[in-house]
């Protein structure tokens, strides 16, 4: 066995100097100005660096190869490389052929004495001669010459060892390395098909100003969600996600407030008591050129349409945004919710004002799994989206937004968190601008508009106008909304974002019952989120409330807050 073992040893030059001759044939470009690199010199080949064979299998190659055969230009003996005409020392893998050719026997040319280097090399061209050096060296294993393989080659392979063991060391580390790390993630892989994306808010928080302290003390809650993201394509992408919390908004001005100062993270607990429930359910997919959105439960208008408030919205209400709901988004986009579909087409191709705009039709049902009277997907309430989204390169967004919806038995104008829309209080807004107190309509109307001048600024705002017809006698509305912020990214560090914002919460003028209250209540907010790493972030902020519930005579409401945000 040893002595089988140590002649494989010493004829392994020839196999080597065999397969790299007759890839290097194979892969030799036309032009004989090659310049000869040390490695060359050497004897190295280039099949690390032309992975593939130039010469393609074709049925008319097959043909002409076997043409050539009929015509008896089969292989013949050559027993020197001088015999071959179109071969010069001068050639960069002369030494390679001589060897092969003077020491092993087991490369021949053509009867015309050419040995066409530089001619595209046919598989069957490739296997032939790959065949006849195995076979060379099969015999010189069997008849015991391995006498022919000398002191010179075991040398050079040596020295190419000596030159090379450092790349080889490095890589050799970095192989064990990632065999390593693909290891441990195989063994510990939660799917192959799904990943995981969690966040965790911690918020420390308390309402100030006169009768808002008194009623309110400082609290810390907490909102957990985990967001299971499933690709099946890699183009699409299935949400299932899990949530639970405690946190609930503060009570301002004797409860005449409504939704004004609801942060993110007090929206989308379920019951406030930690309990989990699924408050997501949606799938996302490319269809040609457009992209489909499907909701099950927890659909809401802003997942899939354009909010144009960057840096303000993060992720349907996450926690890395602005601090309150009104200031992360236009309320126009709150209006509904629930389970339908929703589709965004792309206008344009790229370059010129319609580079990156599209146009956007969604509907989406708050009870659409209740088979009762005034319920289900188009019998109960719902509310349908239409958008037209316009970009001016990567600086101007601009949207035009119209929603129709219906309430079939009452409740929040401003609600999109719920899967039954009856009787569920609002997420942003007055009590005059949400309170439907029976069945009705609305037609909202908005504009969206977001600008950067600079990767360090960024201005954003919105306008949207909101006409409800109920009913019942004296449940005719309208409100009124809008906002302004701005941005500063990478604030003292990378990753932060320093924002304020301004505006007057959905309000609504002259409604009967509500006491006549008809001040504008104004929101001031102000935030610096600090990013403490690439998961974890602390945001400090305030928000101010002016004339809470429409009315001047109230308290100034003050909501100072400690948020911490855990991304994993």
């Amino acid at each position: 066995m040893s002595n089988l073992l140590w002649k494989s040893l010493v004829v392994s030059p020839a196999v080597l100097g065999a397969t790299l001759l007759v890839s290097t044939t194979a892969m030799a470009a036309p032009s004989t100005s090659t310049q000869v690199s040390p490695a060359k010199q050497l004897g190295v080949s280039e099949v690390a660096q032309q992975p593939e064979i130039l010469a393609q299998t074709t049925i008319d190659q097959v043909n002409r190869y076997s043409n050539e055969g009929n015509q008896n230009n089969s292989q013949s003996q050559v027993t020197s490389v001088s015999q071959f005409s179109d071969v010069q020392p001068t050639d960069w893998a002369f030494q390679a052929l001589q060897s092969l050719v003077e020491r092993y026997g087991c490369i021949a040319g053509y009867p015309n004495a050419t040995y066409r280097g530089n001619r595209a090399l046919t598989r069957y061209e490739f296997a032939a001669g790959l065949n006849a050096c195995l076979d060379r060296v099969n015999e010189l294993i069997a008849t015991a010459t391995a006498d022919l393989v000398t002191k010179q080659d075991l040398a050079t392979l040596q020295r190419l060892q000596e030159e090379f063991s450092a790349e080889l060391a490095t890589l050799r580390g970095r192989v064990d390395s990632l065999e390593a790390r693909t290891a441990e993630l195989e063994a510990h892989q939660f799917s192959t098909t799904t990943k995981l994306v969690g966040e965790a808010v911690f918020g420390v928080t308390d309402a100030f100003g006169g009768i808002n302290g008194n009623n309110n003390n400082a609290v810390f809650q907490d909102r957990v969600r985990l967001d299971l993201q499933t690709s099946f394509t890699g183009r699409d992408v299935l949400h299932t996600r899990l949530a639970a919390g405690n946190a609930q908004a503060f009570t301002l001005a004797n409860g005449n407030a409504g939704a004004e100062g609801t942060q993110t993270f007090q929206v989308g607990n379920g019951n406030g008591n930690n309990s989990v429930s699924i408050d997501r359910l949606t799938y996302e997919v490319p269809i040609g050129p457009a992209n489909v959105y499907i909701a099950a439960s927890g659909g809401e208008h802003s997942q899939y349409a354009a909010v144009n408030n960057p840096y303000f919205f993060d992720n349907t209400d996450g926690g890395n945004g602005a601090l309150s709901t009104f200031a992360s988004e236009s309320p126009i986009y709150r209006i509904g919710g629930g389970a339908g579909i929703a589709l965004n087409v792309p206008l344009g191709k790229g370059g010129g004002i319609l580079g990156n705009s599209s146009i956007t039709a969604g509907y989406l049902a708050s009870n659409a799994n209740d088979p009762g009277l005034n319920s289900g997907l188009t019998n109960g309430s719902y509310a349908a989206l239409g958008q037209l989204n316009f970009s001016v390169g990567d600086r101007v967004a601009l949207a035009a937004t119209y929603v129709h919806g219906y309430n079939a038995g009452g409740g929040s104008l401003f609600n999109s968190t719920t899967v039954n829309g009856n009787g569920i209080g609002p997420v942003v807004g007055t009590n005059q601008a949400n309170t439907l107190i029976d069945a009705g309509s609305s037609n909202s109307y908005g504009v969206e508009a977001a600008f950067r001048p600079s990767n360090k600024l960024s201005v954003s705002g919105f306008v949207s106008y909101h006409q409800v017809t109920g009913v019942g006698q004296n449940d005719d509305f309208n409100a009124w909304s809008y906002g302004l912020g701005v941005a500063l990214p990478d604030f003292g560090k990378k990753g932060n974002v320093l924002g304020i914002f301004a505006g007057a919460e959905p309000y609504s003028f002259n409604r009967p019952g509500f006491g006549g209250n008809n001040d504008i209540p104004y929101h001031f907010e102000g935030f610096y989120k600090y990013r403490v790493s690439d998961n974890i972030s602390i945001t400090p902020g305030v928000i101010w409330l002016t004339s809470p519930g429409q009315n001047s005579n109230n308290d100034d409401a003050i909501i100072g807050t400690l948020r911490t945000t855990f991304s994993f």
